[in-house]
């Protein structure tokens, strides 16, 4: 990992997939907000937290697109309490390694130099790009020790559609779409794939200030969030290239 962690006691991490909704480590605090210059794919295989060896599930990793925007949270977090945890969930077990960018709050007034984990293809759990469809099929069909891949996913675009309304993420959407879509068709059932865990996520509030009216589901045409699980919380294509880190 690089030194930009290893010689500081306090920074800023940015999360995009898990670590949006289960952080699982202890931070003084967090806000919502993007980065610029990638996208968010789920090209990356998972044998430890969301699929096994034999069935290699699917999560979300980085890729570098000039234009591109990724919504998620940034953590304020402390090396000596979140450094070993984040090393061994992240890099250890999930095949990750770091960068660093600059992340912009939701209120427009916060910049801040964050760390970021991610995976290239260089890294023996990279499963890379393939249709949607593909990837869909793949993440129904998985799960590992944390839970069901589908959980991840869903998890992930219920967080995005709630607090970060204003986030544009076709991929992720779509493969939200196409996963409920694949459960209705086999008469599964939400809350049994999603685990019957809860995830208290604290948001400070002046970071956070969206009312529940604008995630009315008779509003949605697509209504992408159909029996959906629920949180308990306080508050055209383009060519991308795999990081060249």
């Amino acid at each position: 990992m690089k030194d930009t962690i290893n010689g500081n006691d306090e920074f800023w991490v940015f999360g995009y997939g898990s670590l949006c909704w289960h952080p699982g480590f202890e931070y003084r605090k967090s806000m919502v907000g993007h980065v610029k210059g990638f996208s968010r794919r789920f090209w990356q295989g998972n044998t430890t937290h969301r699929g096994t060896i034999e069935k290699p599930g699917r999560v979300a990793t980085l890729v570098e697109e000039k234009e591109g925007i990724v919504h998620g949270r940034a953590f304020q977090v402390h090396s000596n309490a979140a450094l070993p945890y984040l090393k061994n969930r992240e890099c250890k077990l999930g095949g990750y390694i770091t960068t660093s960018s600059t992340f912009y709050s939701r209120d427009g007034y916060k910049k801040i130099s964050v760390i970021i984990f991610i995976a290239t293809c260089r890294n023996e759990h990279w499963l890379g790009e393939a249709p949607l469809n593909s990837i869909a099929a793949q993440i129904f069909e998985c799960s590992g020790p944390s839970g069901h891949n589908v959980e991840y996913l869903l998890r992930l675009a219920e967080f995005m559609h709630r607090y970060l309304p204003e986030a544009r993420d076709e991929h992720l959407f779509t493969l939200e779409l196409l996963v409920r879509s694949r459960i209705k068709e086999e008469n599964m059932c939400v809350r049994l794939l999603m685990g019957d865990r809860d995830f208290n996520i604290d948001l400070d509030d002046d970071e956070f200030d969206v009312s529940d009216e604008d995630f009315d589901d008779d509003n949605d045409a697509n209504n992408p969030r159909e029996n959906t699980f629920q949180f308990n919380l306080r508050v055209p294509d383009k060519t991308l290239r795999c990081l060249k880190i």
